[in-house]
């Protein structure tokens, strides 16, 4: 059916059973001379009501109120028209009706959504995405699945179920139940958001739910060890031979930038020569699949040499003999109380180190060290120069009382 006319009229009806001045607010939808009616399940008294503007008269919170959701119902009749137009549905004030009431014929469910796009996005993987993405997004997956179980007692949930409710109490459940830190739920909602959206743009979803929902993290202060604290762990004799090598992996990250997982999956063929005719290494950051290359300063240069003829690292062909994580992690601890250090030493500290200490402290651009990290914008790494103004606030206290001495 073609549309021609198209229009809504907000209006008191009167009933038998009124008691009082109050009246029911209908909406009356028309499509080419044919109409219906909904109930708003709103009231206003009579005199309160303008038949001109087809909204409650005065300021009060009551009328506030009632003229908002008149507004907010027609946005979503223009939405559910929208709808209709887009799928080629025949535009009628009934099927109107229908959409507003959620009795559309497609019944699209959450998980199945989710699912799906998980899917898509494990074929992409080496292409697209990184492997670390994926992860993220199957674990958002069976977040989102645990708390529609628990809010609803439903295996899966209609995607038009969707709303303002819906998103504040999933991340009630991930700070509560989960036990997630703010930014990490963050996180996790951005993730589901990605699929929230995808459905607003096919035309699934008429309003996104998350529309008025604050989504902002928290800045975290990060740490990173001083020129001080590197020469400690440098300048240390360990008489056990794992803290030594765990201790110059550190360091070869402080010194490089590298995280974890990419110094992991350094190889030899990963040391190339650079335009300046010095050594550099040239590889992709996992997390982000970016491409990374760093000129290697003569202390990583260092502990690659020392490492070159390492029994397991010559028979898996690796750079430098890393342990597992969890391991390296573990044993940084125990080089933290050798050396008198109170931060809690974990390996992604030798990434902020690089980021402050060994290059924006000393003098190096920011969108020189945002490459050498693998940034994607410069936004991620402004904010070790916030780090940094810390530090300097630390060094000029320092600084005044040098001077008061004098």
């Amino acid at each position: 059916m073609i549309e021609k006319t198209f229009s809504i009229l907000f209006y008191l009806k009167s009933s038998r059973n009124d008691k009082g001045n109050e009246r029911q607010i209908n909406a009356r939808i028309t499509v080419n001379s044919v109409r219906v009616e909904i109930s708003t399940r709103l009231k206003c008294e009579k005199e309160k009501w303008s038949t001109v503007s087809n909204r409650a008269l005065g300021k009060s919170e009551k009328v506030r109120q009632i003229n908002s959701y008149l507004d907010i119902f027609s946005i979503k009749a223009f939405e559910a028209r929208k709808y209709l137009l887009e799928y080629g549905k025949d535009i009628t004030a009934e099927n109107i009706k229908k959409v507003l009431h959620g009795e559309t014929e497609d019944k699209r469910m959450i998980l199945e959504i989710f699912a799906e796009h998980n899917l898509q996005m494990e074929a992409l993987v080496g292409k697209d995405f990184a492997p670390g993405t994926l992860e993220r997004y199957r674990t958002s997956y069976d977040h989102t699945k645990e708390f529609i179980k628990w809010k609803y007692k439903k295996k899966d949930l209609e995607i038009k179920k969707l709303d303002y409710e819906f998103i504040s109490e999933y991340a009630f459940w991930l700070k509560s139940v989960r036990g997630c830190a703010h930014n990490t739920t963050v996180k996790y909602l951005g993730n589901f958001k990605k699929i929230v959206l995808s459905c607003v743009k096919k035309g699934w979803l008429i309003r996104d739910p998350f529309i008025s929902f604050k989504m902002a993290k928290k800045e975290v202060q990060r740490e990173f060890l001083s020129a001080d604290d590197l020469n400690l762990i440098a300048e240390k004799e360990f008489r056990i031979e794992r803290l030594c090598h765990v201790r110059d992996i550190f360091l070869f990250s402080c010194y490089t930038g590298l995280a974890y997982i990419d110094v992991k999956n350094l190889r030899r063929n990963h040391v190339i020569v650079g335009v300046d005719k010095e050594k550099w290494i040239v590889t992709k950051r996992q997390k982000t699949d970016t491409s990374v290359r760093v000129p290697l300063l003569p202390f990583a240069m260092e502990i690659i040499n020392k490492y070159w003829d390492y029994p397991k690292c010559v028979a898996e062909e690796t750079l430098l003999p890393v342990l597992s994580n969890q391991k390296m992690n573990s044993y940084l601890k125990e080089i933290a109380d050798l050396c008198g250090i109170e931060k809690e030493l974990t390996f992604h500290i030798a990434r902020h180190t690089f980021a402050t200490t060994i290059t924006l402290a000393n003098g190096v651009p920011m969108e020189t060290v945002s490459k050498l990290l693998g940034h994607s914008s410069l936004k991620q790494t402004q904010h070790y120069a916030k780090i940094l103004d810390n530090k300097i606030s630390q060094d000029m206290l320092q600084l005044r009382g040098k001077l008061e001495k004098y």
